[in-house]
């Protein structure tokens, strides 16, 4: 009779919980504590285990980029960084679907987190890009798929959790994701045609919550000096993934201390350059970056108590066989691994997955001698296209807030997207030397 043993009873108590739609960091805790319990262990060590799960220097760069994120949100940089592309590209064939995947791939470069960057950059972009003619279902799936970048491209809250569990250069993640994540952007541009077969429709009265850009202060003028206004105006916001990515890549400082830096910098921005930083606005970022931070570390320590658990029941010594055994051809094994990511995806988080998969992956990755710079690039590109998948997808929740539009048709709009994300993730798995260009040339 098959006997179950304590850490895959753990693992199923964990998806009844999520099942019954208890927060995902609870579920995580709760299932295991079962464990603990079963296992014999005393609840005494609760407190010390989940301590040494957060306590780790690297994790302070979570909060930091977040806060930065929603600082440079706040303060208008959004909104002129938006304006300018607009002025220097709005003008081709595609409009503002252009502007839009710029934007988004400029944002990931200082938010991080991609339910930020959608809530952050989503209002200004879906309404202008309706404007231009796309349904509003085609432009949110646009927001939600750039958005979702903000876990490839540095600085990324992503790779620093990965560079974590798999003790990694975290710097060399940054460096190795800036190819992959551009790829990925550039076939967002040739998605865009297919916005031809999507309906425009109309704004209804329940979405006018939508932000709109405020009128161009430059309109009229000729094109030159309109685009040379416009990018005084942005220059600031352009400058921060220079200031960030350039400090770490010149040695500077590290990937942690970036996300510092980056938050001195927005604030220096909004009190001193734009003057829009008020005590109130302050306020209202540090309120909205402290609740995001509080979820993602509870998170972090109640997945670092289940990780503990797994290793204690040599889980991933038996998952990670089970793996290896299932073909002796390592692409093989890399399409399980990539299928079970972006299943996972539909139905988590992407930081619960990498502490719930990354122990038992990782191993299996050491015994194939893959590159772990390459294969964290490859894992983070297939957690984004999880935040853009139904039935989960968090990035359409927030997508489906700001416009007020039924999930499923915003869903039903990433398919073009989805596609060309899932063939990106191929190419970047196929080629580990798009990984490895840049970091090999940093050295």
């Amino acid at each position: 009779m098959f006997e179950m043993g304590v850490g895959t009873q753990m693992v199923v108590l964990f998806f009844i919980l999520l099942a019954l739609r208890l927060p995902v960091a609870f579920s995580l805790g709760l299932s295991a504590l079962y464990a603990m319990w079963q296992l014999g262990f005393g609840l005494e060590m609760v407190g010390d285990l989940l301590a040494a799960g957060i306590t780790k220097f690297s994790l302070l760069a979570i909060p930091f980029f977040i806060l930065a994120g929603t600082l440079m949100g706040s303060v208008g940089i959004a909104e002129r960084m938006i304006r300018f592309f607009r002025v220097l590209i709005g003008s081709l064939p595609g409009g503002m679907g252009i502007v839009g995947t710029t934007v988004c791939l400029f944002w990931g470069a200082v938010s991080g987190s991609g339910p930020a960057s959608v809530a952050a950059i989503g209002p200004l972009i879906i309404k202008g890009m309706h404007e231009d003619g796309y349904s509003r279902a085609f432009a949110a799936a646009l927001v939600c798929t750039g958005a979702a970048l903000s876990i490839v491209i540095p600085p990324s809250i992503g790779l620093v959790i990965y560079g974590v569990i798999a003790e990694t250069s975290i710097s060399e993640l940054f460096i190795a994701a800036i190819i992959p994540g551009l790829i990925c952007g550039v076939l967002m541009l040739l998605t865009l045609p297919l916005a031809r077969f999507s309906r425009p429709d109309r704004f209804s009265e329940s979405s006018g919550s939508l932000a709109a850009l405020s009128p161009e202060p430059y309109a009229g003028l000729p094109y030159f000096k309109r685009l040379g206004r416009s990018f005084i105006d942005a220059f600031w916001g352009l400058m921060t993934p220079v200031v960030i990515l350039g400090g770490i890549y010149s040695g500077a400082f590290t990937a942690t201390e970036a996300a510092i830096v980056a938050t001195v910098y927005a604030l220096f921005v909004g009190a001193f350059v734009y003057r829009t930083l008020s005590l109130r606005s302050l306020y209202a970022a540090l309120t909205e970056a402290s609740a995001s931070s509080a979820v993602v570390m509870l998170v972090v320590a109640y997945a670092s108590l289940f990780g503990w658990v797994i290793t204690v029941d040599d889980l991933v010594g038996h998952y990670s066989t089970v793996l290896l055994a299932l073909s002796e051809n390592q692409w093989v094994i890399l399409l399980v691994i990539m299928v079970m990511l972006l299943v996972a995806g539909m139905f988590m988080d992407p930081v619960t997955i990498m502490f719930i998969t990354l122990p038992i992956f990782i191993p299996v990755m050491r015994e194939l001698n893959w590159d772990p710079v390459w294969f964290g690039v490859t894992v983070m590109i297939s957690l984004a296209i999880g935040l853009v998948t139904p039935p989960v997808g968090i990035n359409l929740f927030v997508a489906a807030n700001i416009t007020r539009l039924p999930l499923e048709r915003i869903a039903v709009g990433a398919i073009p997207f989805l596609i060309t994300s899932i063939l990106g993730l191929a190419v970047v798995a196929a080629f580990p030397e798009l990984s490895r260009f840049l970091v090999e040339l940093m050295r």
